[in-house]
């Protein structure tokens, strides 16, 4: 009798949670039209999607071939490594020599041995679907913490997007590993574990340098939330990570490593560009092109630092002071706050960038449905939302690219930026208190 007891006391946790879910479950059937567009049922369809993506990328990998573009190439550059190499300049594949920072070398060289010295390409691949799954699961979590976009979009985001699934799975780019560490920093930022997320933030780098295109809104957040004098010993962190992940390399030859790693002037070829088509290749190719699209991104980057994240009403100088010391009273930063400015800094990049090849897709891919639903703007309605992400999808999957996929892909650029300045963006709440309390 007591046996049955503690049975039934043991059974009756249980059966309430499968109750709870069961009336969960009724009520969002019952409001399946709000389960569609109310962003509280983010997780919900996060989940029915992750389940379903388990699926879709099983079929890809086995039923769609795959293509060697770069796999065989960031093989060959680690076994250089594993060989005893450590000068930069002496190590390469069949694409050409090795242009990533030391991080990408100890993740590679892990998959190196995970796949039998790169031969199993199909354990890269699963390997690769699970990395694609995982960053999905961290991007729902950015969503679901914003609450700001509808849930429908994310099927958009999800099964309808052949590239970004060919890039995961198909291609075994180093583009997605970069990116999946660059959602991870983001979801510590957003559980204020600053620290943790400048380390991981500085691993993303390490893979690939594209995540510098972060930067400016992480040094925007760093500053706001702890002064100059606070925010030094985070950036401390990012650039002696950098270090010693580098240290075998730099102490080989530093010149080589830096060079080869962080080569910011590295020339790309005209045949694979997706955004300048339309140009002719020499001035594609011309150093004035360049200087004059770094110009623009500046500009673009100080003009929305000065008029839209910093609207307290005090000179931008001030965020160099300490916050305890401004005039205006510290307040939290929220997690639209975060995401707003680390997304925007990033886009921002992408629309002046001298080139973007077919794997960069995912540097921005997962950004744009809070980049087009985040901020309200009566212009531009659903089905106009949907009919951009519709056509920048089928400007990526246009190949060759054509002058008419990459003009389309500027306009869509275009008027998400345009979105972005215009939309409204409420104060900060410590300036609306100071209003008030006047």
């Amino acid at each position: 009798m007591a046996a049955g007891l503690r049975k039934r006391g043991r059974a009756a946790p249980a059966a309430r949670a499968v109750g709870v879910c069961g009336q969960w479950l009724r009520r969002a059937w019952q409001e399946r039209r709000l389960l569609l567009l109310e962003p509280r049922y983010t997780l919900l369809v996060a989940a029915c999607l992750c389940l379903a993506e388990v699926g879709i990328t099983f079929w890809v990998i086995h039923r769609v071939a795959y293509t060697e573009i770069d796999w065989k190439a960031y093989m060959a550059e680690v076994e250089g490594v594993i060989n005893g190499t450590y000068d930069y300049t002496q190590l390469q594949g069949d694409t050409g020599p090795l242009v990533y920072p030391a991080g990408f070398v100890y993740i590679f060289m892990g998959l190196y041995y995970a796949t039998g010295q790169g031969t199993d390409i199909r354990m890269a691949q699963h390997i690769f679907a699970v990395l694609y799954l995982a960053t999905l699961l961290l991007v729902f979590l950015i969503y679901h913490q914003t609450c700001k976009v509808p849930p429908f979009v994310f099927f958009f985001m999800c099964c309808a997007s052949y590239r970004v699934h060919s890039i995961f799975v198909l291609r075994l780019f180093n583009d997605p590993v970069a990116m999946a560490l660059l959602f991870l920093s983001i979801n510590l930022l957003l559980a204020q574990r600053w620290g943790w997320g400048c380390c991981c933030f500085s691993l993303a780098v390490s893979v690939k340098m594209n995540v510098l295109l972060f930067a400016p809104g992480l040094l925007f957040l760093l500053l706001t939330q702890f002064g100059l004098r606070g925010a030094l010993p985070k950036l401390g962190i990012c650039a002696v990570l950098q270090v010693v992940l580098g240290l075998p390399f730099l102490l080989e030859n530093p010149v080589g490593y830096l060079s080869r790693s962080f080569d910011l002037g590295r020339q790309f070829l005209f045949r694979w560009t997706v955004n300048w088509r339309f140009l002719p290749e020499a001035l594609f190719l011309h150093r004035a092109f360049h200087l004059a699209l770094l110009a623009a991104h500046l500009t673009l980057l100080l003009l929305f630092a000065l008029c839209r994240w910093h609207r307290t009403g005090e000179s931008i100088l001030s965020l160099l002071k300490d916050p305890s010391k401004r005039k205006v009273p510290p307040q939290p930063l929220t997690p639209n706050q975060i995401v707003s400015t680390l997304f925007t800094s990033n886009f921002i990049g992408i629309c002046f960038s001298r080139s973007l090849h077919y794997q960069f897709y995912v540097w921005y891919f997962h950004t744009l449905p809070y980049l087009l639903w985040a901020t309200p703007a009566r212009w531009l309605t659903h089905l106009l939302r949907l009919l951009v992400l519709g056509l920048i999808e089928l400007s990526w999957n246009t190949y060759p690219s054509t002058s008419c996929s990459s003009a389309a892909l500027h306009v869509c650029h275009a008027v998400i930026l345009l979105q972005l300045w215009l939309g409204p963006q409420p104060f900060p709440k410590s300036v609306q208190h100071s209003k008030k309390a006047h």
